[in-house]
């Protein structure tokens, strides 16, 4: 798997809001009336597919879907560490790396390039308990480039395999295990969790990553059994969704899958899971400062009866801000900092937890406690009908969500074909969820949420127990051996597709009017799916922030939801749960926003929130106390996290603490205890009004209908005269390595970090082409290097990030804690290579046609879509920028990306962030004479 790559356009907040009690005002009931009426008139959309078998035994599932000039391929091997055998823990997530080495055709790294050229997004694979996918969305002329990379990982692998791409990925792997759980907050406790609920010879036991000994020890004949017995045709299912023709694509199919011999046959995994007769408890020591306390069950398997029930319940208890645990536990008796409940179904069995974090004082015990009280009473008396209606209407929309990008949709259709054989099952999911009753969520409780057959896992502060050391061995020569051939060589395929005729790249083309108040109104008409997105956008952020208050416009943000005129703060996410709808609010470095996603027929009610919540919000004493603890216990969390922490000190050198920019979102310990609730009514009339402020709504709306609902919500609202932007200059440190200690961490957090440019910049465009070849794409120079040659990381990514005045330029990985010192001096060794000569035509092909052609991939959503629109009012860049952006972006050339990068990666600038086991990391990096020298702590504050 890769890294997961960060776009450029900001994600919709997608907090579940589920629901308890009933609720007491007019408006509350106006939206259960809505919310009912409008789960019975939403239409479930029909997606026509086409399935069939080749003779070898591979599903095909075909999808026409012309709303753009993507395409979608997406392969599921039914496989995972459910096929696993005892000593072979997390081999199947192993092998799910080994995929991306070479194959007899296609060179190690050339499928990830030329995929990344053509503009492929959401490129990636991943492993399950139950299966292995891979996947890509390609521009619709490029489907034949990826279905020959695909093809030629399952007919071909195994013809060139050899140790050394065993041996790289074995290095890679063991470095996202020590990202993912050894270094994640609560990560081996959650480990732990997995530990009690299975035996060792289950094959969840090892909660997919599986043990650094098993990874370590994992052989290439192993490899080769596991491929052959596996990655057959007729163990896999292709879905291939989008901007296709049917006929012509069989062909291709046909001709790219069709020769392949079958494997042979593949038997269920026949595992006996031994139920839970007596409760299992455990504490487990973390790098954490708060205490978690994890519950889990065994539930029936996916799609089984009562897995349903169970989901529902999961809403239920911890589903948002009006679910049961949120309200009694953070809410009422504010002992904790935040709640979580998931049913993870699976084939095997399914698992249902809980967690709950303790806020900054309480301990695990009262946890505990308060959640026995939550589960008690949901077993002895069920949830009500309103409970039940927020639940089922959250997850609808949630599905539905899914339909929108051809990806979702694709993967969805192969998880249905996986478990169920029907990949249309989406309308019959969504009834599944519509015929669950009170009484059939309070009796799957009672049956299966029972004390005696539950784990109890303490996560609490004190030094982790990793186990014993798995030494990684040093790099040495290997001998070459031959492949195994499986399928007879077809000479054709050594030549690389051609693409077809390129597709007019048409993005969407907003419209926008603006109010008699001064309310810019953009909008985006997209029926695709029966779902609106919107963003109310005021164009203040953190750089408004007072000198004296950061974090001030994130907690005005924050309290948004917690209280107007009219709804109280349960009302608030009352409302919105029972719409079925999600609300978020929040604040970034030169905007504050209140984003919405709601059903087509619940929009004009769910608008009427957000409406409520921007315009009349109360700041309520009691609520600013609440947030004001919340965000206290959200920096502890954030200082548990070295990726977090490593972020913090950045701000912290580079812009000093007399710069808005010189703090995280959330601000200080101090400024949050110091603000008042006057502090924050100044800044929402300072800034929240219409003439700052732009709503943008992309979704099933017409204009007509959107500039009725705007003046009837938005039009009342007065004009005002908005407070300037603070202006500061940066006071950057002297430093040239910081260093924040985090005793016994078995990776390295690593920025090299500078201040970098304004998004008004001219160079905009060949700085994110140069970016893109240096850190930007999975195939980028750092990428091949630290993680594909090395082996010294999971993902390394270089950034630049944009704002109204110049943000942080950073390259940030996580790095094994013996080559920390390595890790830094060969980032500087291709900084240096970017700056001294220009790019080879191929890479600047590579790295200009990802801009451009990625793009109508970026507009599959319309919350992706009214966030770069909510861009292009933030920063004044016109509503006609996207549709020239692509010619920007295609006319850069390979003297400007040098130029550029001449001008802003100066090496002798950057700073080098370590979070890490100092007494390890400092001697390493003292070699590349690096100084200043500071000693920072996880606040950023120097010691």
């Amino acid at each position: 798997m890769k890294p997961i790559k960060l776009l450029a356009i900001p994600a919709l907040l997608l907090s579940l809001y589920g629901a308890p009690p009933t609720l007491a005002h007019a408006a509350g009931a106006a939206a259960a009336t809505a919310a009912t009426a409008a789960t019975a008139a939403t239409a479930v959309p029909n997606v026509a597919y086409e399935k069939y078998t080749l003779p070898n035994g591979l599903d095909v599932i075909l999808v026409e879907d012309h709303k753009l000039p993507v395409t979608a391929v997406n392969i599921w091997y039914h496989v995972g560490p459910a096929n696993e055998a005892p000593g072979l823990t997390g081999f199947a997530h192993l092998f799910e790396h080994m995929m991306f080495a070479a194959t007899k055709h296609v060179p190690r790294g050339m499928a990830d390039q030329l995929l990344e050229g053509a503009g492929a997004t959401d490129s990636n694979g991943s492993t399950d308990f139950d299966r292995t996918n891979y996947f890509d969305t390609v521009p619709s002329n490029q489907l034949e480039l990826a279905l020959w990379a695909h093809s030629d990982r399952m007919g071909y692998l195994l013809d060139v395999l050899d140790q050394t791409a065993l041996t790289n990925q074995q290095d890679v792997v063991r470095n996202e295990r020590r990202q993912s759980v050894e270094n994640a907050p609560y990560g081996i406790v959650q480990e732990a969790l997995y530990h009690q609920l299975f035996p060792k010879t289950h094959p969840y036991y090892a909660s997919v990553i599986g043990s650094h000994a098993d990874i370590q020890n994992a052989k290439l004949a192993d490899i080769k059994e596991f491929f052959t017995k596996y990655y057959g045709p007729n163990n896999a299912s292709l879905v291939i969704a989008g901007d296709i023709d049917k006929a012509k694509t069989k062909e291709l199919v046909n001709k790219y899958f069709g020769s392949f011999k079958s494997g042979p046959a593949v038997a269920k995994p026949d595992v006996v899971t031994p139920p839970i007769t007596q409760e299992r408890r455990l504490v487990v020591q973390d790098r954490v400062e708060l205490p978690r306390v994890f519950m889990a069950w065994l539930t029936p398997s996916a799609y089984a009866k009562d897995d349903a029930e169970l989901s529902m319940a999961a809403h239920i208890l911890a589903g948002g801000k009006s679910s049961r645990l949120y309200k009694s536990l953070v809410y009422d008796k504010q002992i904790a900092q935040d709640v979580g409940a998931n049913q993870s179904s699976n084939a095997l069995t399914s698992v249902f937890s809980l967690d709950v974090t303790a806020r900054p004082g309480h301990q695990p015990e009262e946890i505990e406690q308060a959640m026995q009280a939550e589960l008690e009473q949901l077993r002895a008396q069920g949830p009500s009908e309103k409970e039940i209606e927020r639940a089922r209407n959250s997850i609808e929309t949630a599905m539905l969500s899914q339909v929108e990008k051809v990806g979702g949709n694709a993967n969805m259709m192969n998880q249905y074909n996986q478990y169920l054989g029907d990949p249309g099952y989406l309308g019959k999911d969504i009834e599944r969820y519509r015929q669950v009753t009170a009484a059939g969520v309070r009796r799957a409780v009672d049956t299966y949420l029972t004390n005696q057959a539950r784990v109890v896992v303490y996560g609490v502060p004190g030094k982790p127990d990793l186990g014993p050391e798995v030494a990684t061995p040093a790099p040495g020569k290997v001998k070459p051996a031959p492949g195994t051939a499986i399928n007879a060589d077809e000479p054709w395929r050594n030549a690389v597709p051609k693409a077809g005729p390129a597709p007019k790249i048409v993005l969407p083309q907003a419209t926008s009017f603006t109010l008699s108040n001064g309310l810019t109104v953009i909008h985006n008409y997209n029926r695709a799916v029966p779902l609106v997105s919107s963003q109310l956008v005021i164009k203040s952020g953190s750089g408004a922030n007072p000198l004296a208050q950061p974090g001030l416009s994130g907690f005005t943000a924050q309290l948004l939801q917690e209280g107007t005129s009219t709804r109280s703060a349960p009302q608030i996410a009352d409302d919105v749960a029972q719409l079925g709808a999600f609300l978020g609010t929040g604040s970034g470095a030169d905007a504050s926003f209140a984003q919405l996603t709601s059903l087509k027929t619940t929009f004009p009610q769910a608008l009427d929130v957000l409406a409520d919540v921007v315009q009349h919000p109360q700041f309520p004493q009691d609520e600013v106390e609440r947030q004001r603890a919340s965000r206290i216990g959200e920096l502890a969390q954030q200082r548990e996290n070295a990726g977090a922490v490593a972020a913090r000190v950045e701000a912290a050198a580079l812009y000093g603490t007399q710069h808005p920019y010189g703090y995280i979102q959330l601000g200080t310990e101090a400024a949050l205890k110091a603000t008042s609730r006057a502090d924050l009514q100044a800044f929402w009339q300072q800034h929240y009004v219409p003439n700052n402020a732009a709503l943008i709504v992309s979704g099933d709306i017409d204009a007509a209908q959107l500039k009725a609902l705007a003046e009837a919500k938005f039009g009342s609202w007065k004009a005002g005269v908005v407070a300037p932007s603070v202006t500061a200059a940066p006071a950057t440190t002297k430093a040239r390595l910081i260093l924040v200690d985090k005793p016994g961490a078995p990776q390295t957090a690593v920025r090299l970090s500078a201040i970098g440019v304004a998004r008004a910049t001219p160079d905009y465009a060949p700085l994110q082409v140069m970016n893109a070849a240096l850190g930007g794409l999975f195939t980028s120079r750092l990428s091949n290097n630290l993680r594909e040659e090395k082996g010294y990381t999971y993902g390394v990514r270089s950034q630049f990030q944009y704002r109204s005045q110049p943000g942080p330029f950073s390259i940030a990985a996580g790095v094994r804690t013996d080559v920390t010192g390595a890790a830094v001096s060969e980032t500087f060794k291709e900084i240096r290579a970017m700056i001294a000569k220009p790019l080879t035509a191929k890479e600047l092909s590579n790295a200009r046609n990802s801009q451009v052609l990625s793009l109508p991939g970026q507009f599959e959503t319309n919350a992706s879509i009214s966030a770069s629109m909510a861009n292009t009012y933030i920063y004044g860049l016109g509503l006609d920028y996207y549709a020239t952006l692509p010619q920007r972006f295609a006319s850069v050339t390979d003297k400007q990306v040098q130029q550029v990068a001449k001008k802003y990666l100066q090496p002798e600038q950057l700073i080098v962030i370590g979070v890490g086991d100092q007494a390890k990391i400092a001697p390493q990096l003292s070699k590349l004479k690096l100084a200043p020298v500071e000693l920072r702590d996880a606040e950023g504050a120097v010691k």
